[in-house]
């Protein structure tokens, strides 16, 4: 049953929030392109430190107590809370994103931050430094404008994109107990939100041969290079799109010199994979391909991995759910829930039974491209759909 002590006082402060989100639109744009003319890829730990540090002045300047959690190879995390009215010895709400990007050094300076009839482009504009931009102006409305009855909690990670090695453990910690968790990676070009993603495995792998001069001693070398091939073509095997299942091979290399049989390869591996798979067994499999050693005097082996948990629906993320579509119809929105192939962190937080959304960030798309794009006048909508949906969890 809602408490009506609170439902009051969401009343009096429901307004108050969404005004104070219209009215710092501009300060919002000028944040967002601050950032995404900063690079930091996954591996640019200094970058992705960059952007963490502007987040951190811009809420020291709110009044807003954060934390820095230090990462040793990739981006430090930032945290930041806003108190409750509930203490802080119960459940909070997780408002969560990723600062890190898929994109090299040098490609903020190439093509940096530009809006053209109401569209920005630049790198991780969409993915999903316009999310972050969205959660922290969220918490500077509470903070600002009261009405949270759950402390919130906003999470800021740096290594998203390489399937979180650092920041996994703090990130299942902030979890645990969470009453909604809302990861605010891009909305869908269509406006929806994403209730359940694909698992992935990232492995990076390795083929030892043995090196021969290919035309006064052939019959002494083992090709990598071949043994890899083979690989390669037993791992894509593993596709199975009636079981939601593809496997990649998007990068390989490999060999010495075009008259040696080739001593060393390597390549590195995407596998997805829906909710309902046995991505043990699957992992099995992959691992058996990449060992083999059919081919006389090669071997392979795992060098790397990164493993991404699947989101999956939950009675308990269905009702989460609802709650933002009644938020966003609020404000004149029709929002649906959907279903991708992509991975996130938000597979994380649901493995712990945290009721999880993702994709609640402003609408962008074609992530991952030199064309990513965010619809800037969806900033505002987004945030105050994500406001509205923490005030109607609050009265639960």
């Amino acid at each position: 049953m809602p408490n009506t002590e609170v439902v009051a006082v969401h009343a009096d402060v429901k307004q108050a929030i969404l005004n104070w989100l219209r009215a710092h639109e501009q300060e919002m744009f000028a944040l967002l392109e601050q950032v995404v003319n900063i690079d930091s890829g996954s591996y640019n730990k200094a970058g992705v430190d960059q952007v963490g540090a502007i987040f951190r002045a811009h809420l020291k300047t709110a009044g807003i107590a954060t934390k820095v959690h230090p990462n040793a190879k990739h981006g430090d995390c930032l945290v930041a809370e806003i108190p409750g009215t509930a203490g802080p010895d119960t459940s909070h709400v997780l408002l969560m994103g990723h600062m890190d990007t898929v994109f090299p050094d040098g490609t903020a300076a190439q093509r940096p931050y530009r809006v053209e009839n109401g569209i920005a482009y630049g790198a991780g504009v969409a993915d999903m430094k316009a999310g972050l931009v969205m959660n922290t102006f969220v918490a500077r409305a509470f903070h600002a404008c009261g009405g949270n009855h759950l402390p919130l909690k906003v999470l800021y990670t740096g290594d998203e994109e390489i399937a979180s090695p650092e920041s996994r453990e703090l990130i299942l910690k902030m979890a645990k107990g969470a009453a909604t968790v809302l990861n605010a990676e891009p909305g869908r070009p269509s406006g929806n939100v994403v209730t359940s993603r694909k698992g992935a495995f990232f492995i990076d792998f390795e083929v030892d041969g043995v090196a021969a001069h290919s035309g006064v001693n052939h019959d002494k070398g083992a090709s990598a290079i071949e043994a890899l091939a083979r690989k390669i073509t037993a791992l894509h095997q593993l596709t199975d799109r009636a079981a939601g299942i593809t496997a990649n091979v998007g990068t390989i290399k490999g060999g010495m010199s075009v008259n040696t049989v080739a001593p060393h390869a390597s390549g590195q591996l995407d596998v997805r994979f829906p909710g309902d798979v046995d991505h043990e067994s699957l992992h099995q499999r992959i691992k058996n391909i990449i060992e083999d050693e059919a081919l006389p005097c090669t071997c392979g082996r795992i060098t790397h991995q990164g493993t991404f948990l699947p989101l999956f629906e939950t009675n308990a993320s269905r009702d989460l759910l609802a709650d933002y579509r009644m938020s966003a119809e609020e404000l004149g929105v029709q929002v649906k829930g959907e279903f991708t192939g992509g991975s996130a962190d938000s597979g994380l937080t649901a493995s712990v039974g945290a009721p999880t959304l993702c994709a609640t960030g402003p609408v962008g798309g074609q992530v991952h491209t030199a064309d990513e794009y965010c619809r800037i006048d969806t900033l505002v909508l987004r945030a105050q759909a994500v406001a509205l949906t923490i005030l109607a969890r609050d009265t639960q």
